[in-house]
């Protein structure tokens, strides 16, 4: 039996609808690090922390996220994302992309195989295997690897019971243009130790414009998760996990789809606290990342005459410790090391049945990456209202070039750079904090950008000429809560020498052009904003602001790849079982361009970009403590438009409508059922 919605939205099926009348009545007993899940959609999670902001992935969010990390990151205000199909869209913050925003999967490293961002890291995230994901803005901890823009972790909690028990956690989400998602967490424990197992599943259809238009999008994706834990004593854990995944997805802007997105994961992470005297804390963790890519131009398209397959992998092994000391009642200071290596390969070839099956081919090394990083990091609260923070951190870096027809082949490049920061934060009142901190990131040049040519006649390789990059950032800003108003400002100001710009148009010394790494000084400047008021207790209203500047000081004029003024205003209202909202997106038109210009992820396009709103609505029921139905309608008046920060649609798909620019949906209705089982 199905249920038609609106005449946009595909039938979907009654059971979705009716799952969590059947599984409300069961009880089972409560973990402790289970909560309510928050009762409100996210739309712009505020900044409640200096330089923090964090959000709940398993809250329902509105505009729909795409079933990948990226997705989630879209509501922080700031974050922008790149947009190629249905899926795998690279985040950008503050106009920085690729390794200046570090992601982290329980503090792990995570690289993708494709040379042409087909995958980036957040496209081997499912949202709802988290608990939990942080923006850490700007050069201001060191704790987690270097970052020039800011730090993402994606982080699950730690899983502890006090007795026997169990709980569940069960959701459904179907959606415009045939998407359907499914997830299940299951945990079950006693105090000395855990099972937790997590099943998700998505999939989608290509999705339309506001003009009707289809765009080429379609993606499925699985994911497994079973983890096991051992807690001795309340204040010790060690834990096992191993993760596997895969999918698909259509592209919008190049030749070829991503036809295996495999992953294979496993972790082994220990910590322990209260150990006596000033050792307060220890964690340590070792992790195995595999990747597994294909992309080829004949499974999920018209295929060509020759079709044609790439198959990148990439085998990432690393490690973690901490050590966190309390040498005094106001001093906290951690003391730490990782080290990761990874190794990327590629065969090419034909489809199954030809001469040269790509599964037949043997696979070439082309680079090999190894870092070792120490650090120490330090809060000390001097006075009452008083603190500084700081941190130091050491990398040494190893890349050997294995390219057979590369000038640098066999030829190793190695680097030892420093990063740093200092912050001093005030509590001006109650629930009010300024900070103003200056922070150094010297970042290593990553495979994309290593893998490109240089800027000479003829030059293939830029192992031994391009330039580690160098942030130096000041960061400043205001956080408060005062009775029904909440609210943040964050500013920054940003010089980067030896930039690495990625150029596309750059000439080739005999009549043509190519695309380039080189090296740039830049400028960068800009900040967020928002408020959160609350009207009464069922209303409350918010607004938030993003903008950033870019200048490339060696050509002249903006640099590539920078995101336009964006503002958000949202309304949410709640009595009882009953919940509504509204989001309102507005964007300016972004006439700061550099044609060809930009990063890893990509570079400006031809032209500026207009402006445009999207107008959003959002409503819920919870039928009682462990069952809530949510429903949402995004670009309510089906407008037509494409991001700034997108990729070329004009690439010519068969039985596709090119465009400048991949657009993004048109309106689209949703709706999730969620139960929770303690």
């Amino acid at each position: 039996m199905y249920t038609h919605c609106i005449k946009c939205l595909k039938p979907i099926p009654m059971s979705l609808m009716v799952m969590g009348f059947l599984l409300a009545p069961g009880r089972v007993a409560l973990a402790q690090d289970d909560v309510e899940l928050e009762p409100v959609i996210v739309t712009a999670p505020p900044m409640l922390v200096p330089l923090e902001v964090q959000l709940n992935t398993k809250a329902p969010q509105q505009p729909l996220p795409a079933n990948d990390g990226a997705g989630v990151l879209k509501a922080i205000p700031g974050m922008t994302i790149t947009r190629k199909g249905g899926s795998g869209g690279d985040p950008v913050f503050r106009g920085m992309a690729g390794s200046r925003l570090n992601i982290l999967l329980d503090d792990e490293n995570i690289h993708g195989g494709c040379g042409g961002r087909m995958d980036p890291p957040t496209a081997y995230i499912f949202p709802d295997s988290y608990d939990s994901v942080t923006l850490l803005k700007g050069p201001q901890t060191v704790r987690y690897g270097g970052a020039a823009a800011g730090m993402v972790r994606f982080e699950r909690k730690p899983v502890r019971f006090d007795s026997p028990g169990a709980t569940a956690n069960v959701a459904l989400t179907a959606a415009s243009f045939d998407r359907y998602d499914s997830f299940a967490d299951v945990k079950a424990g006693t105090s000395f130790g855990y099972a937790q197992a997590i099943l998700t599943h998505a999939r989608s259809g290509d999705y339309e414009d506001g003009n009707g238009s289809r765009v080429h999008s379609r993606y499925k994706r699985h994911s497994g998760n079973a983890i096991l834990g051992w807690t001795p004593d309340k204040d010790t854990r060690l834990e096992f996990s191993a993760i596997r995944s895969d999918g698909e997805a259509a592209y919008a802007d190049r030749g070829m789809d991503g036809t295996k997105f495999k992953r294979e994961n496993y972790g082994l992470k220990f910590d322990k606290s209260n150990l006596g005297g000033m050792f307060h804390k220890i964690e340590a963790q070792v992790y195995y990342n595999y990747i597994d890519h294909v992309m080829d131009n004949y499974h999920m398209r018209t295929p060509p005459p020759t079709p044609s397959a790439n198959n990148p992998d990439r085998k990432t092994t690393g490690g973690r410790f901490a050590l966190t000391l309390l040498p005094t009642e106001t001093l906290n200071l951690t003391l730490g090391g990782d080290w990761q290596k990874n190794v990327h390969t590629v065969r090419r070839g034909g489809p199954r049945g030809s001469a040269n099956y790509y599964r037949d081919m043997d696979r070439a090394e082309d680079f090999r990456f190894h870092n070792t990083g120490l650090f120490a990091e330090a809060r000390w609260q001097f006075s009452e209202a008083n603190s500084l923070i700081g941190g130091l951190r050491g990398d040494s870096w190893r890349v050997k070039d294995s390219r057979a027809t590369s000038s640098t082949f066999k030829e190793s490049r190695r680097e030892t750079l420093g990063s740093g920061f200092i912050r001093y934060e005030r509590e001006l009142a109650e629930n009010a904090v300024f900070y103003a901190g200056v922070g150094q990131n010297e970042r290593f040049p990553d495979f994309w950008e290593i893998n490109k040519l240089g800027t000479g006649i003829g030059s293939d390789s830029v192992l031994d000429t391009l330039k580690p990059e160098t942030t130096r950032q000041l960061d400043v800003g205001l956080t408060w809560q005062a009775n029904n108003l909440q609210g943040f400002v964050s500013a920054f100001y940003g010089k980067h020498k030896d930039y690495i710009l990625i150029d596309s148009r750059y000439p080739n010394g005999v009549g043509g052009l190519k695309t380039v790494a080189r090296n740039v000084d830049a400028t960068t400047w800009g900040g967020e904003a928002g408020l959160n008021y609350r009207f009464n207790p069922s209303l409350k209203g918010g607004a938030s602001l993003a903008y950033v500047h870019g200048k490339n000081g060696s050509d002249g004029g903006a640099l590539g790849q920078i995101p336009p003024l964006e503002a958000r205003f949202t309304l949410d209202w709640e009595r009882g079982p009953w919940s509504a909202g509204a989001l309102w997106r507005l964007v300016s038109r972004q006439n700061r361009t550099a044609y060809g210009q930009g990063n890893i992820v990509g570079q400006d396009l031809e032209g500026e970009t207009g402006g445009f709103g999207v107008f959003s609505l959002n409503g819920g029921y919870r039928l009682n403590k462990t069952t809530r139905f949510i429903f949402g309608i995004d670009n309510l008046f089906n407008k037509t438009y494409a991001e700034h920060l997108s990729k070329s649609g004009d690439f010519v798909i068969t039985g596709y409508e090119p465009t400048m620019r991949v657009n993004e949906p048109g309106r689209i209705f949703w709706l999730r059922a969620q139960v929770e089982l303690k």
